[in-house]
């Protein structure tokens, strides 16, 4: 079996203090459901401390007052080399993090910039390896897949994703090792298209692919550094499945916060410097 290494990470994320599911934007979400701001605070917490247990660092960007979906900060902009791509969002009930987001990076001293087309951050664009895997369909255009490559100088693969309840690529495709010297990824096949799925499988032929199970716990908004790796509870084959190739995978419930269409992965954006 390999022996997977753990590289230390730089996350940024943002405390759900006004978390809650005022409007409805995509399928989990349901204004006449409750929801229960310390759980979500609670379990919020406990995902913050695992990535300090493991050695990480994790910046935080204080939440503000009528924007209850900032908690999901992976959605907040995409950071390559150093570079930020701010995000744009296509509901405007979100269109305030974008700017938000933004200035805490130029705050911090990064190199931003605002973005001309519709794009949910790391939601739906997740680097692999040497590459930026990029999806389309709901929330990102596949314009902005071509104004990242621009920018980055990076190679954007386009995915189209097909299934509502996975709008963002990050539901529906989790990156396990962003090593360029061995891109692994885990994936659901049926949230893409079928020629989205013909690229995927050629071009990752050793994928773990994600059961139904997996999926509707949002098993797939999982976060990785190589070895350890942040699962929802109820993805019990993905769990296996990892194990099986020599990961550790850890559960951690984001049950609250999957009321507003997010789990762990949505509450992480990862800052890559280099």
């Amino acid at each position: 079996m390999t022996d997977r290494v753990s590289t230390p990470r730089r996350f940024l994320m943002c405390a759900p203090e006004f978390y809650d599911v005022t409007y409805e934007i995509n399928p989990w979400m349901d204004v006449t459901v409750e929801t229960d701001r310390d759980l979500a605070l609670r379990q919020w917490h406990t995902l913050h401390q695992t990535y300090l247990d493991w050695g990480h660092t994790v910046d935080l960007i204080p939440p503000l007052p009528g924007l209850p979906d900032m908690v999901y900060a992976a959605n907040g902009a995409t950071v390559v080399d150093g570079l930020v791509y701010s995000a744009r969002f296509r509901y405007p009930e979100r269109g305030a993090e974008g700017p938000a987001y933004q200035k805490w990076f130029a705050d911090q001293g990064f190199v931003t910039h605002t973005a001309s087309e519709i794009n949910e951050g790391e939601g739906d664009i997740l680097t692999v390896g040497d590459v930026l895997l990029a999806g389309t369909g709901f929330r990102t255009d596949r314009s902005a897949h071509a104004e990242l490559a621009d920018l980055t100088g990076r190679q954007v693969i386009s995915l189209e994703l097909v299934d509502p309840s996975y709008y963002h690529l990050d539901t529906a495709l989790a990156v396990i090792d962003s090593d360029p010297a061995s891109p692994a990824i885990a994936y659901y096949p049926p949230a893409f298209s079928a020629a989205s799925q013909a690229l995927l499988a050629e071009r990752y032929p050793d994928a773990i692919i994600a059961t139904a199970t997996d999926a509707a716990a949002l098993g797939l908004n999982a976060v990785s550094d190589g070895r350890r790796v942040v699962v929802a509870p109820g993805a019990v084959d993905l769990a296996a499945a990892l194990r099986a190739r020599g990961y550790e995978p850890h559960p951690v419930d984001t049950s609250e916060l999957l009321k507003g269409g997010g789990g762990a992965k949505c509450c992480t954006l990862e800052i890559r410097e280099r």
